[in-house]
Order: C-alpha cells, then sequence, then structure tokens
C-alpha cells in the first residue's frame, strides 16, 4: 500500500526519481527546478537512494552526463528551468538520435529578457521538435506520476526516446498538494530495469555519434520518426498498465470537464487547467455551456484524438502560456498544433487563440471569464471577430 503526504511538485518528482531507482543524476541549479536537486541530494546523503550525483559546470555539461550515463545502461535524470533548458540545447537531438531514454524534468520558467522568475511554457516548446516524448503535469500529484509514467515509456524497447516531463513552475513546483506515493513493490511491478542492450562496453568497443555521410542521415532520422509514432501505442499501453496497477487512471492523451453538452471549451495544459474548470463552473451555473479540455500529452501531439473530442464542440478556445513570435495564427504553439489537427473540419470548429500568463503572471478567473464569453459570441453567431487576444493587451478582464 502506499502513503499520502503533502508535498510540492519538485519534491514529488523527486520521490518519483527515488522510486525508479535512478542509478545516475546530474544537476546544476537554477529556479525553481533546484528544488529537485535539493531534494534528490538530501535522500542520497541520508541513503534513502543508492545513485550516482554528478555536479555539471552547467546546463549543457549536465545534459552530456546524462547521454553518457543512459548510454553506458544507466538510468538517468536531469532537469532544468528557463535559460538553462536552452542552453542544454545542443544534446537534446543527439540523445533521441542515440536512442538513450534518460528523462529531464522541466520546472517551467520565462526566457531572458526580461529575466524574471515566473512560469511560462516558453522554454519548453522551444524543444518541441527534439523528438523527445514531452507532457504537462497539473499538479504534485500528477508530477509524480508522469515522471514514473514517462520513464516506462520512454524506455520500452519500441521506443527508447528521452522524455521532458513538464511542470509548471511554483504553480506546481512550489505549491503542496497531497500525493499518493506508491509502494516501491507496485513500481517494481509497473517499471522494470532499465536495459540498453547496446551499453558501452570497455571490452566491446564501439563509436556513437560519429560524423556519417549525408547519405546516411535520412534513416537514421525516418527510424527516429518511427520511434516516435511507436510511442503512441506505448503510452497508451503504459496508461493502462498504471491504471491497473496503482488504482490511478489517466486519459493518455486529453482529460474533458463539464463538455457533455457544450457549446465551448477551453483547451489548456497544465496547471492553469485548474483555474479553466472552476470558471466554466461558475459559468455554467449562469447558464452557458461551457467545458474545458486539457491535454495531457503534448509529444507525441495526439491530433487524430483531438480532431475527434473536439469536432463535437461549436468553439474551441486555446489558452496558450508560451510566447512564440510570427507563429501562424499569431498566438502560440498549442493553438497552431490544435487549428493544424482540425484542419480537415474546416471552418466547422471555430477556433480562437489567447495567449495568457506570460511571465509567471497568474491566468485570473476573470481574464478567463473574458475568454468564455468571446468564444460564447462566436459559438451565438458563428463569427470570430478576431483569431487572437494576448491578454491582458487586447482583452480586458
Amino acid at each position: 500500500m502506499g502513503k499520502k503526504k503533502f508535498m510540492s511538485g519538485v519534491v514529488a518528482t523527486a520521490n518519483a526519481v527515488k522510486l525508479a531507482d535512478v542509478d545516475v543524476i546530474a544537476t546544476y541549479p537554477i529556479r525553481p527546478y533546484t528544488g529537485v536537486m535539493s531534494e534528490l541530494t538530501r535522500m542520497v546523503a541520508d541513503g534513502e537512494l543508492d545513485a550516482e550525483i554528478l555536479h555539471a559546470a552547467g546546463e549543457h555539461d549536465q545534459l552530456a552526463i546524462a547521454y553518457g550515463a543512459s548510454a553506458a545502461g544507466a538510468r538517468t535524470f536531469v532537469g532544468s528551468s528557463g535559460v538553462g533548458v536552452t542552453f542544454a540545447f545542443e544534446v537534446y537531438s543527439p540523445m533521441s538520435g542515440a536512442r538513450l531514454p534518460a528523462q529531464c524534468m522541466i520546472a517551467d520558467r520565462t526566457l531572458d529578457p526580461p529575466g524574471d522568475f515566473g512560469s511560462e511554457h516558453t522554454e519548453a516548446l522551444c524543444c518541441r521538435d527534439q523528438a523527445w516524448i514531452m507532457g504537462w503535469a497539473e499538479n504534485p500529484q500528477e508530477a509524480l506520476d508522469l515522471s514514473l509514467l514517462f520513464y516506462r515509456i520512454g524506455e520500452d524497447p519500441r521506443v527508447l526516446l528521452p522524455q521532458f516531463a513538464c511542470q509548471d513552475g511554483y504553480f506546481v513546483s512550489h505549491i503542496p498538494g497531497e500525493v499518493d506515493i506508491p509502494d516501491p513493490a507496485q513500481v517494481k511491478e509497473f517499471l522494470p530495469p532499465y536495459k540498453n542492450h547496446h551499453s558501452l562496453d570497455p571490452n566491446k568497443p564501439q563509436i556513437i555519434g560519429a560524423q556519417i555521410e549525408p547519405k546516411m542521415g535520412p534513416p537514421l532520422q525516418y527510424q527516429r520518426k518511427m520511434a516516435v509514432d511507436a510511442a503512441r501505442k506505448v503510452i497508451v499501453e503504459a496508461h493502462e498498465d498504471f491504471g491497473r496497477i496503482f488504482g490511478r487512471k489517466y486519459d493518455p492523451w486529453m482529460e474533458e470537464y463539464l463538455t457533455e453538452d457544450a457549446d465551448a471549451v477551453f483547451f489548456i495544459q497544465g496547471a492553469h487547467a485548474a483555474t479553466a474548470r472552476a470558471v466554466a463552473r461558475r459559468m455554467r451555473d449562469q447558464g452557458a455551456k461551457v467545458g474545458v479540455v486539457k491535454l495531457r500529452t503534448f509529444r507525441p501531439f495526439p491530433s487524430r484524438e483531438v480532431c475527434d473530442r473536439l469536432s463535437r464542440f461549436k468553439v474551441v478556445g486555446i489558452v496558450n502560456n508560451d510566447a512564440c513570435f510570427g507563429i501562424s495564427g499569431g498566438a502560440g504553439v498549442l493553438f497552431s498544433e490544435v487549428r493544424t489537427a482540425l484542419y480537415g473540419l474546416g471552418d466547422r470548429v471555430k477556433t480562437i487563440g489567447f495567449v495568457a500568463g506570460l511571465g509567471g503572471e497568474v491566468i485570473s478567473r476573470e481574464e478567463l471569464y473574458s475568454m468564455g464569453k468571446v468564444m460564447l459570441e462566436a459559438a451565438r453567431t458563428g463569427v470570430v471577430e478576431k483569431d487572437t487576444y494576448w491578454l491582458p493587451f487586447e482583452l480586458s478582464a
């Protein structure tokens, strides 16, 4: 049997790393990720976790350590935030290209400038095309569970890809919630030991990451594409096993709230989904048919599932927590992904993009009410007056 404790998202992630019996942890501090590093260091010092901790000279070196450790057959953990995530950018593609299933936790933080400490998804979404499995936790419980799920998915022999287990900085990383910590025996059943069948071995020398001829590149890229595609089936299987073993059943792609007869829905990912549900509940009390669809897995993006589910609604308001300047549609990455998924439906489902909560600002209830009013007006008239709104500048609360 597991046990329940109140803990923050970073401590929940550290507990997941301990339960996963990780072998090598590479560290370099940057807020808000630092909380995970501190908790893991304490666990090792107190003898709770038998792992090698290597303190790097920077975020790039952190990932280089994870690269080598995973290639040597170790289950590996690393993490970062904000500019630390982008500083390590050079290493992400080689790790997925080498099919090394290390895990990087991202506690979201805005990029410079302006250099504040607030949370937004921009830094993580800059990495969306690196062939890593990616998704967001809404609360500390999901942070623990997502970490275990992603190790299981990434280490599956049909996948063998690294993972970004993301959580909103501060909103999840530093706000405590009740967490059901599973029994280690259950975790062993769900997450078998990592076996790299091509481990580096001094007795069997091999080259990893060698320079190749241009004609040798496309087959490797295609293999990586096939691995990402294969992850879709593995993600579903892993979530089914997770529910069976731990008793907590998650939809692998999206979770719906008050959508049965909704005319309009918020489409959102991460911690702000909780506020969106509260606003939808209040608007329902006022007679408005509003619901929420929360995206759980971002990469691979569930295009077919998004199209199937969102085709039921008149209007979808996509709430973006990232700054993506010049992107098609003028809002964020999520807006562009959803519009692409719905392309085959033509104009049947109206889409409106909202950019909100940048720099760590709270996406307030009042702002979500304003978005909801815009969505309902579009549902009533069938006309979208404006494709995207940046809050609070283009739509007042």
